[in-house]
């Protein structure tokens, strides 16, 4: 339901309350607004996260607390899509901008826990993308590669090649990790032809990256 469903049906709850007499509509009302309430909370979180990976300067204490606050409203709607994308964002905050995977981990693997039960492979594909750099930071390298695999898996199954590129670079990654030199190659290749395919040009940087780390 969009924001402004769950307005209009905010205002016809009050309506019913104040000129139908039915008080029992106030607690209805309430329902719909922490909806709105979560969805803006995560919007915004997002809009933070964008600001502090353009500049990657210092991190803005809002972020998690509009990402945690989200979480509790979407639990307490049962919600179970947006608690996983909300949990997502909170481990975000802590592997991406404090750089804490052991802080990260717990809320990833939340994530990846609800997203699943709620059948959103997008969500679980973000969730098992970082659980994958976590296990590959900790020097887990046949783990980080099953897990990004799988994200990738979920990724091409979405249609969502700016998601697979990226992912292609992080396997790049391992396979240079575990001197798998050919595979690193071939999988930055294809990553550099989706990007352009997609018009994700802000892959293409982590590309010529990865390549320059292999040198």
């Amino acid at each position: 339901m969009s924001v402004d469903e769950r307005l209009l049906r905010a205002r016809e709850h009050y309506e019913l309350a104040v000129f139908g007499g039915d008080r029992g509509m106030l607690a209805r009302a309430d329902h719909e607004l922490d909806g709105v309430e979560a969805d803006l909370a995560l919007a915004r979180g997002r809009i933070l996260h964008a600001r502090f990976l353009e500049h990657r300067d210092l991190e803005d204490p809002r972020e998690l607390a509009l990402f945690e606050r989200a979480a509790h409203l979407y639990h307490h709607l049962d919600d179970v899509r947006g608690e996983a994308e909300a949990h997502f964002w909170i481990g975000c905050v802590h592997q991406v901008v404090r750089q804490d995977d052991e802080a990260a981990v717990p809320a990833l693997r939340r994530s990846r826990e609800l997203a699943a039960q709620a059948g959103d492979k997008l969500t679980l594909s973000y969730a098992l993308r970082h659980l994958g750099y976590a296990e590959h930071r900790a020097g887990r390298l046949p783990e980080a590669r099953a897990l990004l695999e799988e994200s990738t898996e979920l990724r091409r199954e979405l249609g969502f090649s700016a998601g697979v590129a990226a992912n292609l670079v992080g396997l790049a990654y391992v396979a240079t990790a575990q001197d798998r030199r050919d595979d690193a190659s071939a999988l930055l290749d294809e990553a550099e032809a989706l990007a352009a395919s997609s018009g994700a040009h802000g892959i293409q940087p982590m590309i010529t990256e990865a390549r320059s780390t292999r040198s």
